[in-house]
Formats: structure tokens, C-alpha cells, sequence
């Protein structure tokens, strides 16, 4: 018995959903290369090191041990590395397991294998394989952003959490989601009408999945259209109505006969707190102690652009739990610019309660240049060495921002403000003033070392291409 509308085109298309999929050609590509360097990095070390009497079997062991761990890593399914930290994450997964299931390899069967010939290679495969699919990544983005390869769907729910997800669809292209239709499930009375509405317009449309807003549809409306979506061959993708929280933090498990979604706490304290605070001190004064010749540079020429005041500029800041402190940076701006800032206050083109002006007339010309390359942040270091800074965190704000901070912001205050933080990296200048609430209560609600590290990795590039900075 059909579970639709028994219109014979519709069920020509449920039947095919059951029938074996073909591999992609561009899966089939993506398998051959990343194998094919893995091979290239075997071959590489074995001409510079010794890689042990049983190389041979054990170079072919690598190569079938790569194939198996990336596989089963899922980084061959678009939608497990969607985000690059999730790829990057579940690469390393398979280079471990690579190496654990060679390792394993050559001491069950008693082969003769060189450890930093093991060690290299597979580090070596990684690497390669990382920059291929980072290429790959960029790629796909540029050819998303002039409208390719970009996956048709329909958006089930008119809410504002439907309408949030048509939004970000079309604010962000690399996503690679272009919404066919909308459909208002509340439009329509019955379940299999809704069915066979949604199954008439994704043919229509030539639309290959749905995303289903969960709060716009009663759970038993969801269920059934989920269900007969999938047995026709439908992508679905259902909201979890959450916002902001790092999957990671999310585990799905039942709860008697429903699927729920546990949220891990975010652990601050301990030894995640005490490593946080060992990074940041090995990173500060190796950069302090390697760069102090550009800071004597920086500072020399602060006083001969301008003499009338000091090189460094000390200003009051909100530190963590409301604490206030002296920020320190590179001095920019003409020894009486907070006696000029009343005057420019009309002119703001900052968000919500941040002042910023592209031609700020209190930036002397070296100041100009510091701002552009982030140079005059370099003396936030030393709030990372006294610690009531972090080099990844909120940006510190003024107190007179705090009198225009909704409640929410309030909770950007549970961690050390940064140097550089998911604001800094995201457009600075020209982000919205919301999009920079909503990035620091991400990074205070999500928080991790491997959060800091990816920031501190984006931080380079950002700095380089001057992303809004002025």
C-alpha cells in the first residue's frame, strides 16, 4: 500500500531510492588522490630514510590502512565535513588509526619496519592530505559563491526559525544550499497532504532535500512526512531548534521512546584552565622574546612621528567577572584623541555602542599603519604575561559599552577577554554589532583549546589580508 498519493511518478521515484547507488566520479577522484599521497609520502621516506627490511609489505599495508581509516571516518560523506574543523578532526582520526593498524600489522606478522619511517610517513600522508582537501575546500566555496554546485532544497515552515535558515542560506553561498520553495505546513491540513504536496514540489523544483525547521510542525506531523520523504528518496535534515552550540557538545540518545539531544557542559576550570594559561604564557614570551626587535622598531618610530606623548597607550577595560584593568597598545592616535572623541561622536560608523571611524583624523600616519597590519595590539602581550588577558577571547570592552550590553553580553564576561578572538577573525570592522554578540557567547559557550588553536590559526591570514581593519 502506498504510503502517498498513488501517483505513478512519485512512486517511481520511492522505488528508486531503494535501488544501490553508484559512487560518484568525483568521490572516485577524491580517493584515488588522497591515496595516491599517501603512496607519495611511503615513497619520499623510504628515499630518505631506512624503512626497514619488510617495507615493501608494510608500504602496502599503509596504503590499505589509509583507504579503510578514511572511509570509515566518513570523509567520503559531504555531510559529516561540512565545517573544516570537522574534517581536519577526522583526518587526524585516520592518520592515528593508520598508524595504529600498521603498527599492529607489522608486529603480528614480525616485520621488519623502521618506527620514523612509519612516523614520517604517515605524518607526511597527512600533511599532503590535508592540503588537498583544504584546495579542494576552497574550491568548492569559490565556485558556491558564483552560484555552482549548489544542492536545491524546499524549507519546511514559515516561523522564524524557518526563516532564519533561508536567510543563512542566502547570506552564505559556500554552504551550497539554494531554497527552491517554502512551504507552511500549517497551510495544510493533512499529513499525507503535506506529503504529497512537498513530494510534487521537490520534483517540480528539482529540489533534492528538504530542511524541516522542527519548530514549526507538531512532532507526529514531522514524523510522518520524515518518514515518507526517505522512502522516496528525499535528503532530509531536520532542526534541532538549537543555535550556537557546538555540535561536539551534542550527543543523541534515547529517552524512552524519543531521540533526544544532550548538551555537554563546558568545562572552564581545572586542568583545561590551567592549560589554557600555560599556553598562553609559552606562546607570549616566546613572541615577546623573538619579536622584541620589532617592538623597539614600533616604538622608535611612534616618537619620531609624534614626540608629544608616550609609546605606549594604557586605556580601562572590562576584564573577566566585570574586573577592570589597563590595556596596553602601541600608541596610534595624537596624545589628546579621548579629549577629541566627543567631538567625532556623530560620525561613528562602529556597531550598536562600538566607536570606529574609517578616517579617524586622531590616527597619526604610523598609527594608520599599525592599525592595518594589528601591529599596535603586538603590546596586549604583556596583559597576556601579567594575565588578565588571554590571547584568545572576547574583544576587552570599554565601560561605557557595558551601560548598552543587553543581559545576554553580560556572559562574555565568564572568561578572560583576548587579543584575537572569533569577532577579530569573522570581519572585525565590518561585522554587525550583533553578529559580534552572537560570536563571543559562541566562543564563552563553546570553549575549548581546539577552539583557541583553529582562532589563533585563522588569526594569521586575517591579519595579512587587513579583514576590516581600520
Amino acid at each position: 500500500m502506498a504510503l502517498v498519493d498513488p501517483d505513478r511518478k512519485l512512486l517511481e521515484t520511492a522505488a528508486q531510492a531503494d535501488a544501490p547507488r553508484p559512487t560518484s566520479r568525483a568521490k572516485l577522484q577524491l580517493i584515488g588522490t588522497d591515496l595516491a599521497l599517501a603512496g607519495l609520502a611511503v615513497i619520499l621516506l623510504g628515499m630518505v630514510l631506512d624503512p626497514g627490511p619488510d617495507a615493501g609489505i608494510a608500504s602496502l599495508a599503509m596504503l590499505a590502512a589509509w583507504g579503510i581509516s578514511l572511509g570509515r571516518n566518513r570523509l567520503y560523506s559531504a555531510r559529516f565535513i561540512t565545517r573544516r574543523a570537522d574534517e581536519v578532526r577526522r583526518t587526524v582520526h585516520a592518520a592515528l588509526s593508520t598508524m595504529a593498524g600498521v603498527g599492529l600489522t607489522a608486529y603480528a606478522l614480525e616485520l621488519g619496519v623502521a618506527r620514523d619511517w612509519l612516523l614520517g610517513s604517515v605524518a607526511l600522508g597527512f600533511v599532503g592530505i590535508s592540503i588537498h582537501r583544504e584546495l579542494i575546500r576552497r574550491r568548492f566555496d569559490r565556485r558556491r559563491a558564483r552560484g555552482e554546485l549548489r544542492r536545491r532544497v524546499l524549507v519546511i515552515g514559515d516561523n522564524a526559525e524557518a526563516r532564519e535558515f533561508t536567510t543563512m542560506f542566502a547570506d552564505d553561498p559556500t554552504l551550497g544550499y539554494d531554497v527552491a520553495k517554502t512551504i507552511d505546513p500549517a497551510s495544510i491540513a493533512e499529513s499525507k497532504e503535506l506529503t504529497t504536496t512537498v513530494l510534487q514540489e521537490a520534483r517540480g523544483n528539482d529540489a533534492a532535500g528538504v530542511v524541516v525547521a522542527a519548530s514549526a510542525m507538531e512532532h507526529q506531523a514531522s514524523n510522518r512526512l520524515i518518514r515518507d520523504l526517505i522512502d522516496a528518496g528525499i535528503h532530509v535534515e531536520l532542526s534541532s531548534t538549537l543555535a550556537d552550540i557546538a555540535p561536539g557538545r551534542l550527543t543523541v540518545r534515547p529517552l524512552g521512546r524519543f531521540p533526544v539531544v544532550y548538551v555537554e557542559p563546558v568545562q572552564r576550570n581545572g586542568w583545561r584552565a590551567a592549560a589554557k594559561r600555560a599556553f598562553d604564557l609559552t606562546l607570549a614570551l616566546t613572541a615577546i622574546t623573538l619579536g622584541a626587535p620589532v617592538l623597539a622598531a614600533i616604538a622608535i618610530a611612534i616618537k619620531l612621528d609624534d614626540r608629544g606623548g608616550p609609546v605606549m597607550f594604557k586605556q580601562t577595560r572590562v576584564g573577566q567577572h566585570g574586573v577592570p584593568f589597563s590595556v596596553y597598545k602601541f600608541r596610534t592616535m595624537v596624545s589628546n584623541a579621548e579629549e577629541l572623541l566627543a567631538q567625532l561622536q556623530e560620525d561613528n560608523e562602529g556597531a550598536g555602542p562600538l566607536f570606529k571611524m574609517k578616517d579617524d583624523p586622531r590616527i597619526t600616519r604610523v598609527g594608520r599603519f599599525l592599525r592595518k597590519t594589528s601591529l599596535d595590539e603586538l603590546a596586549q602581550l604583556f596583559n597576556v604575561v601579567q594575565g588578565t588577558m588571554s590571547l584568545v577571547g572576547p574583544r576587552p570592552a570599554l565601560p561605557a559599552e557595558m551601560a548598552e550590553w543587553g543581559e545576554d553580553l553580560y556572559g562574555r564576561l565568564r572568561v578572560k577577554p583576548g587579543i584575537t578572538g572569533m569577532w577579530q577573525v569573522s570581519g572585525r570592522s565590518e561585522t554587525t554589532f550583533e553578529e559580534y554578540t552572537r560570536l563571543d557567547l559562541y566562543y564563552v559557550d563553546n570553549w575549548s583549546l581546539v577552539i583557541d588553536l583553529a582562532i589563533i590559526a585563522k588569526t594569521i591570514p586575517a591579519v595579512l589580508k587587513s579583514d576590516g581593519a581600520y
